[in-house]
């Protein structure tokens, strides 16, 4: 149908995550802020006009369980249109880390869609839209470093220092975001703050010491960086941080490693990769 276009699904960070409360429809109030990194997945689309959609490679569950694909089929239904793919994931960001991969892809997705097949939904739409995919789709489709609020829907756009982080992942750890949230030792009543308490704030995490009682080896990674930088994990983990001023100091504690650990280094960066991309596409040759 038309040419290959290719979209990067940057990952995130949780640079600070506060638990307020529990509400009675069992979902938690908190306070966090997202930084969006400059390295990610990739999503390469090629159009399709027969409404067929292809993700490869197989993810190994059924293709209607592929947030890609409900992503498109939302669409669809708000359209009123076919739309079909040819998708191809170069998938970079660890599962069950808490980089927001899925939600990612999700978000990049929509926001491809829209633009390939023409649909004009604005942002707010889209945002809209991907809320019913994932708690952190709307973060990527706004693809600005961001305060949230509530259930994590209430953003407010922040400028965050565009530090270099080493993010570092266990092998073969895969943490539930469900586990983690159900859990009773949980601690759900930090006093709330505001942005610009929590901006000036140390990094905090507060499902971090829970993660670290129930999987070791996250303890282990953390202990590990804390010896180069200020560290944290983000979200439910099991991905870590540390952070840098500068790109070398960064990349030269990632050449140290230990193998049973996998990482990356990146930029935090206020304006997402896709935002640009889809700006450039947007702005008259």
């Amino acid at each position: 149908m038309g040419n290959i276009t290719v979209w990067p699904a940057p990952a995130k960070i949780n640079l600070s995550l506060r638990i307020n409360g529990r509400r009675e429809d069992g979902y938690h109030e908190l306070q966090t802020v997202f930084a969006i990194l400059d390295r990610g997945d990739t999503l390469t689309i090629e159009p399709r006009s027969d409404g067929v959609i292809n993700i490869y490679p197989d993810m190994g569950f059924p293709l209607e369980h592929n947030i890609i694909y409900k992503a498109i089929k939302l669409l669809c239904g708000i359209s009123g249109r076919s739309l079909g793919g040819d998708i191809r994931v170069d998938k970079k960001i660890p599962m069950g880390g808490g980089l927001g991969g899925g939600s990612s892809d999700a978000a990049t997705a929509l926001l491809a869609f829209n633009h390939i097949f023409s649909l004009g939904l604005s942002e707010e739409d889209l945002a809209r839209a991907g809320r019913t995919l994932g708690a952190d789709v709307p973060v990527f489709v706004r693809g600005r470093s961001a305060f949230a609020e509530g259930v994590g829907e209430k953003l407010t756009p922040v400028v965050i220092p565009e530090k270099w982080y080493l993010v570092a992942t266990p092998k073969n750890v895969h943490i539930s975001t469900k586990e983690i949230f159900t859990h009773p030792d949980l601690p759900r009543s930090t006093p709330k703050m505001s942005i610009s308490e929590i901006m000036a704030a140390p990094l905090v995490n507060d499902c971090q010491e829970l993660v670290k009682k129930i999987y070791p080896e996250v303890a282990t990674t953390l202990s590990w960086l804390l010896k180069y930088a200020p560290s944290g994990m983000t979200g439910t983990g099991a991905s870590c941080f540390a952070e840098f001023s500068d790109e070398n100091t960064a990349v030269q504690a990632y050449k140290s490693l230990p193998d049973s650990i996998c990482g990356f280094v990146a930029k935090a960066c206020n304006f997402s990769p896709l935002g640009q991309l889809l700006e450039k596409l947007k702005s008259p040759e």
